[in-house]
């Protein structure tokens, strides 16, 4: 295997990080604290072709590779784990499938300026709405309910933890159409926000990537053209897991950049601060953690390559994927904690950042799929 990037994936993640150090860093600690959405991030990233990083040219994307799109992911989510889950729903859940599933049409709708992140000159992003109060893990419990009326359908139902939620001015939504068909009788519907019925709820105050819009979305007798579902009738579920399963590389990336940005402020840390007479970085104890550390993100950054490696090259990526995500969400918990230990009672302030990155580590282990059903995912391939 050649594990040697290319002079473009070099460019790529020399772009984002110099973004994630010149434009995110600055701020991350206020945006966190009171919940401010990093429109402006989002947008410079949008002028950065970062927000359709997948996504052919002729509709308005970047045409870019899943690894670069890992290496992007993995430095923005070293600073600011708010900016890279915007990006990532964007580019994972919302472009990959409207690509993917959706008609000309569609595309050129919709897909060629979310690719482009911006619309008439206006931020311009997706949201996938597949959870609900009744339908997490379990996402085949849909409440969410779309009455086919002929040329329409008639949408009702709430959506919970929708990140992008207020920000968006599409939403990807999975609703029950034919209760008597289980899965199969999910459909998934492109939406406009500014529809007559929709409304967005309360900003959730949350422990972790605080910066990031999540919100309810609910829909009252929210009237959605034919045109508007995506695929044939019943294709929704499929829809929906197929498309989470490279949102998983996403999430997986998320989790490394958390991962490698608390052993890098834990390494440089070490390096200043003295104990007992020398900088703690000679003290045994501090050496075993930083080598554990370095030997998680390794491991975590390996896992993510292969899988958006099998991705670019047409291969089965499920089981990759989850591996990737379960791992890589670990190691970030992880790190994350034992960079706090290590910078001792100044990793528990604000300032030092890895405290925020402790909080930011704890949801890649829950959402795109719980580290509990990715182990039910690699199970079930391992044990065919």
């Amino acid at each position: 295997m050649n594990f040697q990037l290319t002079e473009e994936q070099l460019a790529v993640r020399q772009a984002a990080r110099d973004f994630a150090q010149q434009e995110c860093l600055p701020g991350v600690i206020e945006r966190d604290d009171k919940m401010i959405f990093p429109k402006e991030q989002v947008s410079q990233l949008a002028d950065l072709g970062f927000m359709g990083m997948m996504v052919k040219p002729e509709y308005g994307g970047s045409g870019m590779d899943t690894v670069s799109y890992v290496l992007a992911m993995e430095e923005i989510s070293k600073i600011d784990a708010s900016v890279s889950v915007c990006m990532s729903v964007n580019n994972s859940l919302v472009c990959y499938g409207l690509q993917e599933y959706c008609t000309e049409e569609q595309k050129q709708q919709y897909l060629v300026p979310l690719a482009q992140g911006k619309k008439d000159g206006e931020l311009y992003i997706g949201a996938f709405l597949l959870s609900e109060p009744e339908a997490g893990s379990d996402a085949t419990s849909q409440r969410t309910t779309a009455i086919d009326m002929g040329d329409y359908y008639i949408l009702n139902g709430i959506k919970n933890w929708i990140t992008n939620g207020s920000s968006a001015s599409v939403y990807l939504v999975m609703a029950q159409t034919d209760a008597s068909k289980g899965s199969k009788g999910i459909n998934a519907f492109i939406v406009e926000k500014n529809w007559p019925g929709v409304s967005v709820g309360a900003k959730e105050n949350k422990m972790g990537i605080r910066g990031s819009d999540t919100h309810s979305i609910s829909f009252t007798d929210v009237k959605v053209p034919k045109a508007n579902r995506i695929g044939e009738d019943g294709f929704g579920f499929t829809f929906a897991m197929k498309t989470l399963a490279g949102g998983r590389i996403g999430i997986a990336a998320q989790a490394l950049g958390i991962a490698a940005g608390s052993y890098e402020l834990a390494l440089k840390y070490s390096k200043e601060r003295k104990a007992f007479g020398k900088e703690i970085m000679h003290h045994q104890a501090i050496q075993f953690k930083l080598a554990d550390m370095a030997t998680k993100v390794e491991a975590a950054r390996l896992l993510c390559m292969k899988s958006a490696w099998e991705k670019d090259n047409g291969i089965d990526y499920t089981l990759s994927s989850s591996m990737a995500k379960v791992f890589a969400s670990e190691a970030a918990m992880w790190c994350s904690t034992e960079a706090v230990q290590v910078h001792g009672g100044y990793g528990y302030v604000k300032e030092f950042h890895v405290e925020r990155l402790m909080r930011d580590a704890k949801i890649t282990q829950i959402y795109e799929g719980t580290s509990e059903v990715q182990r039910i995912v690699i199970s079930r391939s391992i044990l065919k």
